[in-house]
Parts: C-alpha cells; structure tokens; sequence
C-alpha cells in the first residue's frame, strides 16, 4: 500500500459521520420506501441494505435497514461503505475522459500505444475497452470466489494471463462485458498519468466533488465498523463471503463508499459539472458496433430508459456484495442501493420497487387478470379455493390430493416477489394466459384458461 493511499483511507473514516441528507421526502414517500425495502430483505433474507435518493438535484433520504453484520450483530448505517463492484468502472472511465481533455491521450488510440504485448493491441482502441467491444476475455464472469483468486495478484498478472489470450471475437463487432477491458485500461491511466489510480481519482474525482468517505478495497479489506459480505450456498444459512485477494479488483470494482458519495456523483453526472461537455457526450452515448449496430453500453455505463425516462445505470457485484446505481438524467433522480450479499437480486429488485415513489409516478393501474390469479395462487398456498371461480372440470381436477400438493410445495416459498402475465391469446373457445411468478431463489410458471364466462376450466403451477 502506497503511502499517499494510506493518509487517504485515515481521511476517509474520520470524516463518515458528516453524511447526512441536504432535504427532505414526505413522510408518505419515506413510509413507501421503507415498507418496499423491508419487504424484499424479508424475501430474499438478504441482511441489509444501505440506500441513498437524490430528488431534484439534492440528497433527499439516506436510510439503512438490518444488520451489516450477523456475528456479532450489528445494525446497518448510512455511515457505513459497502463496496459498489462495478459501479467503480465509471469512475475508471472518467479518469480516461480526464486525461483526454488534457490531449494526453484519445479514445482512438490503439491499446498497442501504451500495451503493445496484449493480443491484437493495434486493433483495440481505448474506447472498445470502455464500451466492452474489445474481445478480451473476462477474468471474472463468474459470481463466486475462485480459490485463484483469494491469493494476491497484479494488474500485471491478470493482464498477462488474459489479455493475451486470443481475443473472443473481432474487435468492434460485438458486445460482451470484460473485467478486463477496465483492468488494461487502469493500466493506461497509470501509464499517461504518471500516478496510481486510486490517487488520480481521488485527486480529480473524490475531492472536488466531497467524495471523503470512499475506500479502496483491491488494497486492504473493509475496517470492523463497516458490513460483512455474505454468500449462501443453495437455500442454506447465510456465511461470510470470502475475500478477493488484493489486486484482483483494480481499475474493474475496487471501490467501497456509503451511497451518499454515489450520490454526490450522480449529482454531477445529471449536472454534468465535472467533465467538460464533450466527455459528457462521449461517456453517456451508447457505442455502435463495426457494423452499425447499437449497443446499450456508453463508456463505464448502460443507457436506457425505465418507466418511460432516460436513465444511467450500472450494477456491481463483488465477494459478499451487490449495488445497484439508476440515474433519472432528465429528472434530476437517482437510486443507490447497497447490500451485502452475492448473487442476488435484491438491490435492483429494491431500486425497481421504489422507482415510481422516487419519481412521483402514478400507481400503475391493476392488471385485473394479473391481480385474480395472485389471489388464486396466495389461496392454494394456504390450500383453499372459491370453487365459484371454477368449471366443474377444474373442481373437480382441484381433488384433496391437488389441494394438499399444492399447499405443501407453495406454502414454504413464502410469498412471491413479482407475479407478471406474459402472454395470452384464444384458444378451444377459451382465453389462454401464462403469468410468471418470481421467488428468490426460482422461478414458477402458471398457466391459466380461461371461459367466455369468466371461470376457470385451468389453473397449473408448472416449474
């Protein structure tokens, strides 16, 4: 560890308790908000999350919600820095925009200028690595810690290892997310910049903007005072994640910070105050391929659109972790939410549940179908029916034994997270629909007919 690296993590753990939120959401948005937080930790038994909204252009509600740590317990706090995996590309891209700003470097240049030894490095350029249209190989698609990997390495190794491998395919003819892209180009950071990353960034990045409370993990592991990660094996109990050795999480998903420093960045990447204009444009434009075919991808994000508004979005997953950052450019919006636990979805699942409260949206109007067939499904998992509801057919397919499998083998689920249709069209005289049914560890399938009269002649729950 660098020593300019070690007074900037001191720095950052004496400044935490300073968070706080600049206004306020109404009572009634904070109550929605926490009803719809605790429930999704309920379903899928994720341990806590840590969350930030900016609403007009402000901090407006910072909360945490159940335990950061299980052994021994402790709550979680908005103080608190979970890593954001990742979410740190942007921040790596960024540091690329800088330097070209300063005519130090361009996105076109060929990787060969700075990385001649790596595969096919005259025909990469700098934004292929950013928009993930390069070809190299991820080092680390999958969403556990392999035992390689909880050893220390280099940005060197990984780079030896899999940027030289022949690439995945030609360069700029396709999209496929790479670890690598971020690790090579951190490399060329440090190169054009004469300095570590982690110091440009915080230098150029974490300062100006108040970020004073991120923390690098690729270099040492979280202190005590923040959350433990954890991982489950199938449906077992949760235990703690192992860690990344240092140096596997560079440049690619090194950072850890509370979500209010996410979102003091967010609040410039919607006011665009800390780039110049151009690299706006550069990062938050969605990268064609060769061929002309768009991507979603700009330079270290996705771009898209949710609920109808233009949005900026990244996830990040690392050992014990899962974030979740959403920017509503056009309404001065945005969602963080941390959580400490792998493989899960409970942190898009959170920031997708509160989106309409964030943006003031109006309640979607029930899908009636959608609405029956819930009641339908939460009755056979406690293991009754209204028999009015069905043809005889069906009653009588709907026997004690029906009943009681049904029952026994919905009831344990608990219930579920989403029940969405997804299809429906005529058929045999009866309307005919499919509704997906989503739970945290699987997903169900029911399938339903349905008579010009309204009753039942089919209901089925299908793996």
């Amino acid at each position: 560890m660098s020593k300019s690296l070690v007074i900037f993590t001191l720095v950052s753990l004496t400044i935490v308790p300073a968070l706080r939120a600049d206004s306020t959401l109404p009572e009634d948005a904070k109550a929605t908000i926490d009803a719809a937080v605790n429930q999704v930790l309920s379903s899928t038994k994720v341990p806590s999350a840590s969350i930030a909204i900016v609403k007009d252009g402000r901090i407006a509600y910072l909360q945490a919600y159940g335990l950061a740590r299980l052994t021994p317990l402790m709550e979680a706090t908005p103080q608190m820095q979970y890593p954001i995996g990742s979410i740190s590309k942007q921040f790596t891209a960024a540091a690329v925009l800088l330097l070209a700003q300063e005519h130090k470097l361009t996105l076109d240049d060929p990787v060969s200028n700075y990385l001649p030894d790596l595969a096919r490095a005259n025909e990469v350029t700098i934004r292929m690595l950013l928009s993930h249209t390069s070809g190299y190989q991820d080092y680390w698609p999958e969403d556990y810690v392999m035992t390689s990997m909880m050893v220390p390495t280099t940005a060197q190794h990984i780079l030896d290892v899999w940027g030289k491998k022949p690439l995945d395919f030609d360069p700029g003819t396709q999209w496929q997310y790479s670890n690598t892209n971020y690790v090579i180009a951190g490399r060329i950071v440090e190169q054009v910049s004469g300095m570590p990353l982690i110091d440009l960034l915080k230098k150029r990045i974490f300062l100006p903007l108040g970020m004073d409370n991120v923390y690098d993990t690729d270099a040492s592991k979280l202190p005590a005072t923040d959350p433990t990660g954890y991982e489950r094996h199938a449906l077992g109990p949760q235990r703690a994640a192992p860690l990344e050795g240092a140096g596997w999480m560079f440049a690619a998903g090194e950072l850890a910070m509370p979500p209010h420093d996410l979102a003091l960045w967010d609040i410039s990447m919607m006011n665009r105050s800390l780039l110049a204009p151009a690299s706006y444009q550069q990062m938050l434009t969605p990268v064609p391929l060769k061929d002309g075919s768009a991507t979603s991808y700009g330079l270290g994000v996705d771009i898209g659109k949710r609920d109808g508004h233009n949005i900026i979005e990244h996830s990040g997953e690392v050992s014990g972790f899962v974030s979740e950052n959403i920017v509503f450019p056009d309404d001065h919006a945005a969602i963080i939410v941390l959580t400490n636990e792998m493989a899960t979805h409970a942190a898009s699942l959170i920031a997708r549940r509160i989106t309409p409260t964030v943006l003031g949206l109006p309640a979607p109007a029930p899908n009636k179908d959608e609405a029956q067939a819930l009641s339908i499904f939460n009755g056979l998992a406690d293991g009754h029916i209204d028999r009015t509801l069905f043809t005889k057919y069906c009653n009588a397919y709907f026997n004690q034994q029906t009943l009681e499998d049904f029952a026994s083998s919905l009831k344990p689920l608990g219930p579920p997270l989403t029940f969405k249709q997804t299809a429906q069209e005529a058929r045999g005289g009866m309307m005919f629909r499919i509704f997906t049914v989503t739970f945290p560890d699987r997903d169900l399938k029911v399938t339903t007919y349905q008579i010009p009269d309204g009753k039942f002649e089919q209901y089925l729950v299908i793996p």
